[in-house]
Parts: C-alpha cells; structure tokens; sequence
C-alpha cells in the first residue's frame, strides 16, 4: 500500500505537514540564535548599514530565518531576494531590477545600474527602504561579490540606498578573506552565524511545528515525541533544523502505520536507518 502525507495528516487531525523541507516562514522557530539574527538584521535594515552577512551550515535555517525577515519587513522597506546568484553579473543585475519592479530595457551593467540608482533615490525621497538579499552568495564569484560591493556605494551623503544582506554557507566567509575582496569585507556592518539548535531548542522546535500544523480544535490529537525519540533525533540531526524535519516526517508517517499517536526512540532509530548516511 502507498501511503501518503495527507493520510498521516488526517490521522493525526493536522491541518498542514508540519515537517517539511521547504523554508516556510509560518513556521519560524525563533531559537536564541536565530532571534539574535533576525534582530541584528532589522537593525541593519532599519538604520541602513550597508552590507550584512549571515552565514550558517547547510540547512540550519538561514532561507527560513530571511523569509520571515521579509514577512516583518513594513510597507515602506521594498525587497528583493535572489534564492541562486548562478548568474552571469549582467543577469544577476537584471534578476535584481525585475524582483524590485524595475522595468528596463538596458542591457550594459552600466546602464542596469544607473536605472537601479534612479529607483533608489525615488524610493529614498519617498521616504523608502530598500533591502536585496542574495541567498547562496558563497557561489557567487569574486568579480560578482566585488560588483555587490560597488551596489553597496549608492548612496546619498546621508544613508545607504540600498540595504544587502548575503546569505550563504561557511565558505563564503573564507571567500570574503581573498586580498580581492577586503574592500568587501572591511563593509560588512553586521555579521551572524547561524548555529544548530540545542536539545532543548530541538524539543521547543518539535513542539513548535506540530503546533503551527494543528487545528485549535484538536491540539496534538495525543502525538508526541518522547523524551528518548528527541534525544535520539538530536544525537543524529546534531540540531540542525532540516535533518530534523526529514527524521520527524519519516516518524510521523510511521507512527500512522503502526497506528499510534507515541513516537518513541524505536521509531525514531528505524527511520534515521532510511534517512541518515
């Protein structure tokens, strides 16, 4: 039999999968770490510091943490977010202008560039705000993130015009240490990293999700996780939020076949035998 996740939903009286892999801001876990993130970047939005950094390992949240940044983003901060800088520097120019609503014909980099100015300097006599994110920056190239830092010299003689956040994995801060790229790092304003969750976060997130995922009428429907099953997921997640997600998705399908509502270790052992290499 083929069984399904609306199948393991409905038995448990989930109103939506609360384990998937795909960075929801609706569920948002704020650990410690991740709030001081989320904080430090507002403030950078907000008092428009430039150039800010935030790195993590893969899936520890940092497309989550930058989704849920936009989500409290006011109506007077506009917002573009590039998910996979691939592109040569003229098509990341272009994709930046078309996620800001830029409609232009230029095809030189000088040319996007000037049309991207005008846009700011409206905005800002507007009284606007305007951020770019740029997730996956550590596949950016040298000659890209050196064109990021000369975006990030649109200014007025009051404020930067623009607000850039880079996102990416560990090896975009080796990268930022090439004697090419010092002008870039000497103005990153704020710089986080993005660390896994603790034992006890990973219980608060659990319980986080499962509780975003269940309608008011039904909480939790008797499902939980023992003590032992989370420490089990921790010893073999280490807290990192997406080998979380693939481990309680697997455990929660289980637990429907077996019919229980109680995801203990045994349960959480036989699943990471199919998901952990």
């Amino acid at each position: 039999m083929i069984y399904s996740l609306h199948m393991y939903n409905d038995f448990y009286k989930l109103t939506e999968s609360p384990f998937n892999i795909t960075a929801d801001p609706d569920f948002f876990y704020p650990s410690v770490n991740h709030a001081e993130a989320f904080s430090n970047l507002l403030y950078g939005i907000s008092h428009r510091k430039g150039i800010m950094l935030i790195t993590g390992e893969v899936g520890t949240g940092k497309t989550t943490l930058c989704r849920a940044l936009l989500n409290r983003l006011d109506k007077k901060t506009k917002s573009a977010f590039i998910l996979n800088p691939s592109f040569s520097d003229i098509q990341l120019l272009q994709f930046i202008l078309k996620d800001l609503g830029i409609t232009s014909k230029a095809r030189n980099k000088f040319a996007l560039i000037d049309a991207l100015n005008t846009y700011l300097l409206e905005e800002s006599n507007q009284g606007n705000n305007v951020v770019l994110i740029i997730d996956e920056s550590q596949n950016l190239k040298v000659k890209q993130l050196e064109q990021i830092r000369l975006l990030s010299n649109l200014e007025t003689t009051k404020e930067k015009l623009l607000q850039i956040i880079l996102v990416g994995q560990p090896e975009l801060t080796d990268k930022l240490l090439l004697p090419e790229l010092r002008q870039l790092k000497q103005r990153i304003t704020v710089c986080f990293n993005i660390k896994p969750l603790d034992r006890t976060e990973l219980q608060e997130y659990i319980q986080h999700r499962l509780k975003v995922a269940n309608s008011p009428q039904n909480f939790l429907c008797g499902l939980r996780f023992t003590s032992e099953a989370v420490d089990a997921i921790y010893n073999y997640s280490l807290g990192t939020p997406r080998m979380i997600n693939i481990l309680c998705d697997r455990a929660l399908l289980a637990g429907f076949i077996e019919e229980t509502g109680r995801i203990d270790e045994h349960i959480i052992h036989k699943c990471a035998e199919e998901v952990v290499a």
